[in-house]
């Protein structure tokens, strides 16, 4: 067990990683000046994440999102068995999409449509088969570590039962959909040592089916579901009122887990944990290796699981336990969301591809890309980790299980005053599964985090009392 470093010792050596760490994103600066608004977990973007983001094509994201929009309508209730016109033709389009990328995965990546058949319920009015695509990218190290990225490829207008008119759907959500594809593409030449399903889900605008259905199977076949991102309306970033802000992206983050047992509830009120589920460490994560000057973007966290009347399909993988983030726009225009295709008063409406900006789009891909290659590259999030409360000390004991990971090379400890929204403090702790910090754990939250021989850091782990 290693010696409890002094007050003074814990400071200065937490200065001088914050240091290391913390110059990202412009790295950053006038005259060479770190970019203090970075968290001091924050972590510089290596050759390797730099040369995959430069792939990222805005072309091809357009490319995408107009070919969805030219199959008419995309209603969960349209055609399945036309060629042309209907979700079916956008389903088989996205399936051959796919399959082109797993064809230069070297048998890596496989590619399904998982469908189901949906009983009448709440906006299906009769027995309709919901199909999702999917490709998987299995991992070569830890295959069983999983993450999902996700857009919907239906669509809909403003009655949502209307399955005839046209609903391209542009913004709504072939621009998150685009972000799939070309994420599928640009990683299915590469290696990354966990998993990665990339997601094109349908029936969302009816109810969240497909997403649902999705979680379901997962989480019956007990996958370890670390982090699921849906985009879902990236395509723009101009407002109502005509401003843009075309280097934002909000990432909507829960607090209180939407499944908290009344046991976790329990323990979370005892350590006023609001702040720190899975899902907002997952989010401070994406803060941490994509807002930065490799992506061009501003990750604006919002502690919210969704926006006021809305909700996306981050929220069954919520419900079933696994942590979920949800991308979308800096601020959305209404007149070209869940609107008929229409002119009044010499204004267009309607989700028309004109209204979407693709370099924007693209800048959103390698936001998930920054956060979804490292999350499959770094270790994951500590298991097991503990606060130990069995005595009245001004100390702080932390525990943990040691990873599996072949490349793991120890541990961090960091820690942020319980008013802080970010992680103010980094100590490295070394390759052990137990360190003392001396600070009391009554006046600040605590968690630790993996880090590999190449430097890769993981999610932070919160920790949770042990008597």
């Amino acid at each position: 067990m290693p010696p409890t470093p002094t007050r003074r010792t814990v400071l200065t050596a937490t200065a001088a990683t914050a240091a290391a760490l913390g110059a990202t994103a412009g790295e950053a600066g006038a005259a060479g000046r770190p970019d203090t608004r970075h968290p001091a977990t924050a972590q510089r973007p290596g050759r390797e994440l730099r040369a995959l983001l430069k792939e990222l094509d805005p072309a091809r994201i357009e490319a995408t999102v107009r070919a969805l929009v030219s199959f008419g309508t995309r209603h969960t209730l349209s055609a399945q068995d036309d060629p042309a016109r209907g979700i079916g033709a956008a389903r088989d389009w996205i399936h051959d999409r796919l399959r082109s990328c797993a064809a230069e995965s070297g048998g890596r990546m496989t590619v399904e449509l998982q469908s189901y058949v949906q009983e009448p319920g709440p906006r299906i009015p009769a027995p309709t088969r919901i199909t999702n695509v999917l490709a998987t990218l299995r991992g070569s190290v830890t295959p069983e570590r999983v993450h999902v990225v996700s857009g919907h490829y239906d669509s809909r207008v403003s009655d949502v039962m209307d399955a005839v008119s046209d609903a391209p759907g542009a913004d709504d959500d072939a621009s998150g959909v685009a972000v799939v594809l070309e994420l599928a593409r640009v990683f299915a030449r590469r290696r990354p040592a966990s998993t990665i399903v990339f997601a094109a889900v349908a029936g969302e605008e009816q109810g969240l089916y497909g997403s649902g259905y999705l979680a379901r199977q997962l989480k019956s076949a007990g996958a370890d579901v670390r982090a699921m991102f849906t985009n879902d309306i990236v395509g723009s970033s101009t407002a109502d009122d005509g401003s843009r802000d075309p280097y934002t992206v909000r990432l909507f983050a829960e607090g209180v887990p939407t499944s908290e047992t009344p046991e976790q509830a329990a323990v979370r009120r005892s350590v006023g944990g609001e702040n720190d589920s899975a899902t907002r460490q997952l989010a401070r994560f994406v803060r941490d290796v994509a807002d930065n000057d490799a992506t061009g973007m501003n990750v604006r966290v919002i502690y919210r699981r969704d926006r006021y009347l809305r909700g996306g399909d981050h929220i069954p993988f919520l419900e079933n336990g696994y942590p979920a983030l949800r991308f979308t726009e800096p601020a959305e225009d209404f007149a070209h969301q869940h609107q008929d295709v229409r002119v009044e008063d010499g204004r267009q409406f309607g989700d028309l591809p004109e209204f979407c900006d693709f370099a924007y789009t693209a800048r959103v891909a390698r936001v998930n890309a920054a956060a979804l290659w490292t999350l499959a590259q770094a270790p994951g999030a500590p298991l097991g980790t503990r606060i130990v409360t069995s005595a009245l000390t001004n100390s702080t004991r932390l525990v943990w299980s040691r990873g599996t990971e072949a490349d793991l090379a120890g541990y961090e400890v960091v820690w942020r005053e319980t008013t802080a929204p970010e992680w103010t403090h980094v100590v490295d702790a070394g390759d052990v599964t137990s360190y003392e910090v001396d600070l009391s754990k009554d006046n600040v939250f605590f968690g630790v985090r993996a880090v590999n021989r190449a430097g890769l850091r993981g999610p932070v782990a919160f920790p949770s009392p042990q008597s």
